[in-house]
C-alpha cells in the first residue's frame, strides 16, 4: 500500500477535530501547481485498471502538493455537518451558509431545538437553501430518527457499525447514498468514500470512470484500492471537490491550468488547443 503516512500526519494535526473544521473552499484562490516528481510521473505511466492503486496515489498526491490541505467541512459540530449535508442537496453552498446561519441564531443547531420548532418555522429559515419546504421536512424526518433509533444521541448513533449505519440512515426520508456518506465520514468520521457529481466527471474525462454515473462502482473504486482512513477519504474528497469547482467544470473547462492536466489522456478532447473542445463539450454535456 503506498504511502501517505507523512500527508495523514499533517492533515490530523491541522484541525481534523469532531466539533469544528472550517475552511471555505470558494473563498480562496487555489495555489499554484508546482513541479511534478518524478514518482508521479512514474504513475502516470501505470494508469492501466490493474494500477489503480497507483493511479489514485499519483492524483492524491498530486493535489495535495498543488492544493495544500483543504480542512473540508465547514461546521462547528457534527450535528452542523449533517444539517448541511442535507441543505447542500441541488444547491450552491453559499445558500446553505446563509440557512445555517438563520438557525444558528435561533439557536436550532441542536437536535431536540429543531424537533420541537414547528416545520412552517423551520421551512421559512432554511428557504435560502431552496426547495425549503422539503428540506424542512428532511430535517425533521433525521431529528426523529435520531431519537427513535438512538435516544437522541450523535455520539451513540455514531457507535454503530458503518454498513449498519448506513442502511439506517438511507432509510431516512430525503437520504440517499451522497448524503449518507456525507453525514458518516464528514460528522462521524466512517471511513466511507463519499461520491459526488465532480469525482464522477473527474473520473469520466480521464478515462478512469465511464458512462452513466455509477456511484457504488465509483465508491469501491477508490474504497478497495486506497487505506480505509476517514481522514484521507476526507481530505481526498476535498480535493476533488476543488479541482471540480476551479478547472473540471461542466462546461468552460480549464484544463490547462489544472494540476491534473498530466492525467488526462493523450487522445482526450479535451487537452488544451484540441479544436473540437467546444463541440465535444456541448454534445456530451460532460
Amino acid at each position: 500500500m503506498w504511502q501517505i503516512r507523512h500527508t495523514l500526519d499533517v492533515l490530523t494535526s491541522a484541525s481534523y477535530r469532531a466539533d469544528r473544521v472550517i475552511v471555505n473552499m470558494q473563498s480562496t484562490a487555489p495555489s499554484p501547481i508546482r513541479a511534478l516528481s518524478p514518482a508521479v510521473h512514474s504513475a502516470q505511466r501505470t494508469r492501466p485498471e490493474d494500477h489503480a492503486s497507483a493511479t489514485l496515489q499519483a492524483y492524491f498526491e498530486t493535489l495535495s502538493s498543488a492544493l495544500g490541505p483543504m480542512e473540508w467541512w465547514p461546521a462547528r459540530s457534527p450535528f452542523e455537518v449533517i444539517v448541511g449535508a442535507i441543505l447542500t442537496q441541488n444547491t450552491a453552498w453559499m445558500n446553505v451558509e446563509r440557512a445555517v446561519e438563520n438557525l444558528r441564531r435561533e439557536k436550532l443547531l441542536r437536535p431536540r431545538a429543531m424537533e420541537r420548532v414547528s416545520q412552517a418555522r423551520l421551512a421559512r429559515l432554511v428557504r435560502p437553501s431552496g426547495y425549503f419546504r422539503q428540506k424542512a421536512r428532511k430535517l425533521k424526518a433525521f431529528v426523529q430518527f435520531l431519537r427513535e433509533r438512538h435516544g437522541g444521541s450523535l455520539v451513540r448513533m455514531f457507535r454503530a457499525p458503518t454498513s449498519e449505519l448506513r442502511q439506517q440512515l438511507l432509510a431516512v426520508h430525503g437520504i440517499g447514498p451522497e448524503t449518507a456518506d456525507s453525514i458518516l465520514l464528514y460528522a462521524g468520521h466512517h471511513p466511507v468514500f463519499v461520491v459526488d457529481s465532480y469525482t464522477h466527471r473527474i473520473l469520466g474525462r480521464h478515462g478512469l470512470a465511464g458512462g452513466k454515473p455509477d456511484y457504488d462502482g465509483i465508491q469501491s473504486l477508490f474504497e478497495t484500492n486506497l487505506p480505509r482512513d476517514s481522514a484521507l477519504y476526507n481530505e481526498f474528497h476535498a480535493l476533488l471537490v476543488n479541482v471540480g469547482k476551479n478547472w473540471c467544470r461542466k462546461t468552460q473547462p480549464r484544463c490547462g491550468d489544472c494540476p491534473l492536466l498530466p492525467y488526462l489522456p493523450e487522445n482526450s478532447s479535451l487537452w488544451p488547443g484540441n479544436t473540437t473542445l467546444s463541440s465535444r463539450i456541448q454534445e456530451s454535456g460532460a
